[in-house]
């Protein structure tokens, strides 16, 4: 009876291997919907300015729990060809005691994207504030990694009444670094390295972007190379939409931020060079700025439990006197 067992147990372990590997679409929704729970968000939709968003919300903590010191929500914005999910790691910390907002902004991730629409800094920046007002949040702290730092940065200037805090969670698009990257060299070279026509190209990316690459499971990955390839026509428009404001932070930045600021940029990151964060001293003498060991440009991905803790601490500065934030050990994807 044991053998029987024994060799049922075997074949089924051998049929869900196949399937993981050769059907791999079969486990990708249920894998982002257990790391999103695990996370305390939730899948939601809204629709604005004629795109359906998706994104990912905690909501508000339950009644009775410790809220954050200020009560107000907290925004994370991604890069270019990026998505929300990438903040689900960094998130698990905080939602228990903030609202936690990730969407896919227009035009990238499970939101839609209108080839007659612009997809620059000015179209990205409206819509987030229409995504402020159509979620009923009159202010928030911004968070973003890359293109997604430059949208936060570009909002707390044009609005500076509806961003509390800024925060750079891996360098932000838009400075000129004394130290060419190897994405510098790479664009200069006539190249753009994060569009992805073929399976190689994408690998080349994932290279580019991760030092310390996460686990992601197969199914996962998958699919992001899927998208990536599949969009590879749409996504080298926007990259050359963005090209055009190569170094627009740096030109909008010169009258500094009102807002407190934080810079959390990954020594080995190869996308942005990490001597841009003395560039970016200059233009915010005010902000908070630290190096990150052994970090490539996602570090939200790469050390989510110690990204998270930095930018909790961070966010406890700028809190009354006497006001107290609690923070849990974040974990990435569920263990093999």
């Amino acid at each position: 009876m044991k053998r029987i067992l024994f060799s049922t147990a075997a074949a089924l372990a051998l049929v869900t291997t196949a399937l993981y590997y050769g059907t791999p679409t079969l486990f990708k929704q249920p894998l982002l919907d257990l790391n999103r729970q695990l996370s305390g968000l939730s899948a939601k939709t809204v629709r604005i300015a004629g795109h359906q968003v998706h994104y990912l919300d905690s909501g508000p903590t339950q009644p009775g729990t410790a809220q954050g010191p200020d009560g107000l929500p907290i925004i994370l914005l991604h890069g270019i060809f990026a998505e929300k999910d990438h903040w689900a790691d960094f998130a698990r910390p905080i939602t228990a005691t903030r609202r936690v907002i990730a969407p896919d902004l227009p035009g990238f991730g499970e939101s839609t994207r209108d080839e007659a629409q612009p997809y620059d800094y000015a179209a990205h920046t409206r819509r987030l504030r229409e995504l402020m007002d159509a979620w009923g949040i009159a202010k928030a702290h911004l968070a973003g990694n890359s293109m997604g730092g430059t949208i936060a940065a570009l909002l707390a200037l044009e609005h500076p009444d509806r961003v509390a805090s800024v925060a750079f969670v891996g360098a932000p698009h838009g400075l000129r670094s004394p130290q060419p990257s190897r994405m510098d060299r790479l664009i200069d070279a006539g190249q753009r390295p994060l569009v992805a026509h073929d399976a190689a190209a994408f690998k080349a990316m994932m290279a580019l972007v991760f030092e310390k690459r996460p686990f992601l499971p197969y199914p996962i990955l998958h699919a992001s190379e899927q998208d990536a390839l599949r969009n590879a026509a749409s996504n080298t428009r926007l990259w050359d939409a963005q090209l055009k404001d190569r170094y627009l932070l740096e030109q909008r930045l010169t009258t500094g931020l009102a807002q407190p600021t934080l810079v959390l940029w990954g020594e080995r990151d190869r996308v942005f060079d990490i001597s841009g964060s003395q560039a970016l001293r200059t233009l915010l003498p005010g902000a908070h700025i630290e190096r990150l060991p052994g970090i490539g440009h996602l570090p939200m991905m790469e050390a989510p439990g110690d990204t998270a803790r930095r930018y909790t601490e961070f966010l406890t500065r700028q809190a009354p006197a006497g006001a107290s934030h609690a923070l849990t050990d974040a974990h990435s994807w569920p263990a093999r």
